[in-house]
């Protein structure tokens, strides 16, 4: 299946973009009757036929519609301090939204070496793994927010800190609650900070840990998502 996103789609016909019209007409070869995908990120499939195979301004006719299309039964927003190197973020962006997520946050933490992403950048990291992985919901990426903003104002079901500290902490899979809305902090390469912790818990956090070994901040990220994913399977 070939999957094309399209954020403004509009039935019945649609012209794709001009780089999506380039690589639907001009790599994938197709011409007038072939069959294709479009997503708006939203949840909705539409299967279509290509009805006019220009290369800059190729059209397609909507032939079904498939709305809430493979929608997860939960919602899960990671947030996580980006890292210095940002080819191990944009590894787990990608990872994570192959298994599933419905938000990132990228945080800004005490220890944090990253200050700033490239919101455009980790976008189209994020598109591309969706085409690629075929979903039909885009994951929101919000901007780089401060730590206690984050966790002051987070409103899911259940919310959850990762660190490494030796305080007592919940085994993930065990703090997860089937089809919850769900929230989950992960720190930067030198942990949160204590005050960090303790901020997290003053407002209805709980401490988890994903296990005996000491992950990288981007193979957290991506462990937690799949236990989240795992739970929600069961």
């Amino acid at each position: 299946m070939q999957l094309f996103y399209a954020p403004d789609f509009t039935p019945p016909l649609y012209t794709l973009s001009e780089e999506e019209s380039k690589h639907c007409v001009r790599v994938l070869r197709m011409t007038v009757g072939d069959k294709l995908h479009i997503t708006d990120g939203k949840g909705t499939l539409y299967e279509c036929r290509v009805v006019d195979a220009a290369p800059k301004r190729c059209v397609v006719e909507v032939v079904a519609t498939h709305e809430e299309f493979e929608r997860m039964s939960y919602r899960l927003t990671m947030a996580v301090a980006p890292t210095k190197n940002i080819e191990r973020f944009e590894w787990f962006l990608e990872k994570a939204t192959e298994v599933g997520v419905s938000r990132f946050i990228p945080l800004l933490c005490d220890h944090s070496e990253r200050r700033e992403i490239k919101p455009e950048r980790e976008q189209k990291v994020i598109t591309s793994a969706m085409k690629q992985s075929l979903k039909a919901y885009h994951p929101e990426l919000a901007p780089m927010t401060p730590f206690k903003k984050v966790v002051s104002e987070a409103t899911e079901a259940v919310k959850l800190i990762a660190h490494c500290e030796k305080r007592e902490r919940i085994f993930l899979p065990k703090a997860v609650e089937k089809g919850a809305d769900t929230l989950i902090l992960i720190g930067p390469e030198g942990d949160f900070s204590p005050e960090e912790i303790a901020f997290a818990v003053e407002h209805g956090f709980r401490e988890i840990t994903l296990g005996d070994a000491r992950l990288r901040t981007e193979t957290a990220a991506v462990v937690a998502t799949v236990m989240v994913s795992t739970v929600n399977q069961m």
